[in-house]
């Protein structure tokens, strides 16, 4: 079973949307804090939703229980804590927040984790999804 990670910084609706329907991507699963973000017209929550059904039929859900805390966020962002500690806040908080226990891991396969870091190493979509490959038997990663 294939769980994808994408973000949208430095890509246009052309490269999102291609990456997605090349990788047979059928939900995209947007973690983010703020959904409602102008960092990328094509990616604000109810356009996306549109978007992503009319372009390439996939499906969308918002699952905000897997964005990090904004007081977390804010300290990250201002340099407060390293990334490791960030890493440990954030996966103590997936716990809390019983995340496993709050997605349907049908949901996951060909699933796609969103979130608009470039890249997915200082990103919490890697942190979730390797979270959810220790409690999901058979589960891969793919970063696209």
């Amino acid at each position: 079973m294939k769980l994808f990670t994408i973000g949208f910084t430095k890509k246009d609706a052309r490269t999102f949307f291609g990456l997605l329907i090349k990788n047979n991507v059928k939900t995209v699963i947007d973690i983010r804090l703020n959904n409602h973000s102008q960092l990328a017209g094509f990616s604000k929550g109810n356009d996306l939703g549109y978007f992503l059904k009319a372009i390439a039929g996939i499906d969308y859900f918002y699952f905000i229980q897997a964005a990090p805390e904004e007081s977390l966020l804010k300290k990250w962002q201002k340099g407060e804590i390293s990334w490791p500690e960030y890493e440990v806040s954030y996966k103590e908080m997936l716990v809390k927040r019983n995340v496993i226990g709050k997605i349907d891991a049908k949901i996951l396969e060909n699933g796609c984790l969103l979130c608009s870091e470039s890249t997915a190493e200082q990103c919490h979509r890697r942190l979730l999804a390797e979270y959810l490959r220790e409690n999901v038997s058979g589960l891969e990663i793919v970063h696209i």
